[in-house]
């Protein structure tokens, strides 16, 4: 289900059995299928976005992990070949595993000749790139995040627009003529927000995860490249 579909599902069990209280002859649509029939074209955009949305996550949870960013074998391998003094071999598992790790232990290895600053200075400016990819993978839940509101927003000032034009072509207009337009009109702002609210919270999520998992690895790396270290640096 979509992230659209999965947060209004309980609701519209609740909505279709308050609408069926209230009338015994005529069963009312469930939130869902309400949802649908009125949605219009920004409300389908914004279901479409929604989907994207979730791609994004299912795709962000499985590569944003300890275990992508730093494998555990990696790190015990790389930890191994520094200390019997392999840095070919290291370089070479770095090559040919590249990830968050391997990447930015191939950039101070890379310097091996060099002052402890400069090797420090090339794996912290790998670290940064590797930090910013990450921060710009996730960057586009932001966006959603963001827009979907908005969106909601349009639609819903797009229906109040033609309920209101409605109202200047008609002598006399009845309630229920506007009742139609305006709940369409609405339920545009409310897919917005049923799509904002959890795909921030999820953002906010990541982007800690990214963080930690950022400073966790800058650790490994700093503790590898300290044997290097002399009394002048």
């Amino acid at each position: 289900m979509t992230v659209v579909t999965s947060t209004l599902f309980l609701a519209s069990t609740a909505f279709a059995q308050e609408g069926g209280a209230a009338s015994s002859d005529k069963k009312a649509p469930s939130l869902l299928e309400d949802i649908l029939k009125n949605a219009g074209v920004i409300g389908y955009v914004i279901i479409g976005v929604s989907i994207l949305a979730l791609a994004l996550i299912i795709e962000d949870f499985m590569s944003i992990k300890r275990e992508k960013l730093a494998p555990p074998h990696l790190q015990e391998e790389l930890e191994a070949l520094f200390d019997e003094g392999k840095f070919d071999e290291a370089m070479d598992v770095c090559e040919a595993e590249p990830c968050y790790l391997t990447n930015v232990v191939a950039a101070g290895l890379d310097k091996l000749g060099h002052s402890y600053n400069v090797i420090a200075t090339a794996f912290q400016e790998a670290a940064e790139e590797e930090d910013v990819q990450l921060s710009n993978k996730i960057g586009w839940l932001s966006l959603i995040a963001a827009i979907s509101p908005m969106m909601g927003l349009l639609g819903t000032v797009n229906g109040m627009v033609a309920a209101f034009g409605e109202i200047a072509l008609k002598p006399s207009v009845k309630p229920n003529d506007l009742a139609a337009g305006i709940k369409g009109a609405l339920i545009t702002t409310l897919l917005g927000l049923v799509v904002a609210i959890p795909v921030t919270t999820v953002y906010v999520f990541l982007r800690n995860r990214v963080t930690m998992s950022s400073i966790e690895i800058g650790g490994m790396v700093e503790e590898l490249f300290e044997r290097f270290r002399t009394k002048d640096d």
